[in-house]
Parts: C-alpha cells; sequence; structure tokens
C-alpha cells in the first residue's frame, strides 16, 4: 500500500495525511491538505480555482468533488460514502450547449463555491449544489439535496434539505479545545503521531 501523499505534487500538505491508493485527485497543485486527514479509496477530487482541506477531515469512499471552481472544507468535518459536491454547473436554460465536451464560446459553464465549516458533517450519498455556505457544526442526514445556505449548529435533511433539529455546540467545542491542548504544542504546531509521548496509566 502506498500513501498518495507522499508522492502527489500538493500544494501543501500536513502531517499524518493519508491519502489511499485508489483515490483520484486531479491538479493536485491546487490543493493545499491539512493534519491528520484520511481521503479513502474511490474518492475523486477535481481542484479548481483553490481547494483547502482543513486538519482532522475525512472524505468517505466514493465520494467526488468536481465543478472547477473554490472548495472549502474547515478543521474537523467530514463527507459520508458517496457523497457528490459540485462547485460548478451548467446553463440548464439552454442558453448555450453543455458538457466538457464543447469548447467556449458554444458552452459557458458557471464556477461557483462550497464552502462546508468545521465540525460539520455530511452524510452519506448527499449532493451539495455550487454556492452553498454549509455552517459551522451542521449535520446533513444521509440522502439529502443541499440547494441553499445551513445556518450553523442545525440539523438538515430531505431533497431539499429542511432544518430538523438543532446540535450541541457547547460539548463538541470544548472537545475541540481539549484536542488543541493534547496535540498541539504551546506555539499552535500540530505534533505528529510519532513525536506523541504515550499517555501514563
Amino acid at each position: 500500500m502506498t500513501n498518495q501523499a507522499e508522492s502527489l505534487a500538493l500544494q501543501q500538505v500536513g502531517e499524518d495525511v493519508m491519502i489511499w491508493p485508489l483515490a483520484k485527485i486531479i491538479t493536485p497543485e491546487v490543493i493545499s491538505i491539512g493534519d491528520s486527514v484520511i481521503i479513502d479509496d474511490f474518492v475523486f477530487i477535481m481542484g479548481g480555482e483553490r481547494t483547502i482541506i482543513g486538519s482532522f477531515v475525512h472524505i468517505g469512499a466514493f465520494t467526488s468533488i468536481a465543478g472547477g471552481g473554490e472548495f472549502i472544507m474547515e478543521d474537523f468535518s467530514g463527507l459520508s460514502g458517496g457523497v457528490r459536491i459540485y462547485t460548478g454547473n451548467e446553463d440548464y436554460a439552454g442558453g448555450c450547449l453543455t458538457n466538457p465536451t464543447v469548447p467556449f464560446p458554444y458552452r459557458v459553464a458557471s464556477r461557483s463555491f462550497v464552502h462546508i465549516h468545521k465540525h460539520a458533517i455530511v452524510g452519506a450519498n448527499s449532493v451539495i449544489l455550487p454556492g452553498v455556505v454549509i455552517g459551522e457544526g451542521v449535520a446533513i442526514g444521509a440522502n439529502s439535496l443541499v440547494k441553499k445556505d445551513c445556518e450553523p449548529w442545525t440539523t438538515y435533511f430531505g431533497s431539499p434539505a429542511k432544518p430538523i433539529g438543532a446540535r450541541p455546540k457547547e460539548k463538541m467545542l470544548e472537545l475541540e479545545a481539549q484536542l488543541r491542548k493534547d496535540l498541539y504544542d504551546p506555539y499552535g504546531k500540530y505534533i505528529p503521531k510519532s513525536d506523541r509521548r504515550e499517555p501514563i496509566n
């Protein structure tokens, strides 16, 4: 097994990053990855204008991120298996021809963004459309279609996704603070697994 993080020419890559060998990453030179990240086999990532994946992030198998726009995924966020994220789109109104085989000016693709804030999690087989901001602490239920921004610390579900409840902000932020105290040095630098002291029992 080869960890692709060691061989890809990523713009930036942190410590303890595992990119499984059957993941496919296009334009790695525009992709930055933080510390303690796992990208599973069969993930497809096409870096657009800018792609930033934070620290303590997991991207599940069979997930794809495409569209040519900006993608930002902040710390402690996660994508379950089979998630589809689109940062760009076609003109469905018939004003031009569509699909990547057609050159400009016959095809005019729209480039946008998707921004996933800290502690957000997206359930299996959900679809996130361009121009969406998923707020801090949001949970998206499986098989949901997200067309609009999601308010922080709220659970969404459905097609289209609608708010169905709240998430426990205080507890999660408390756990994050403890983790940062344990896994970062006094200067805010992440301590790799290989450099950590074993806990004393």
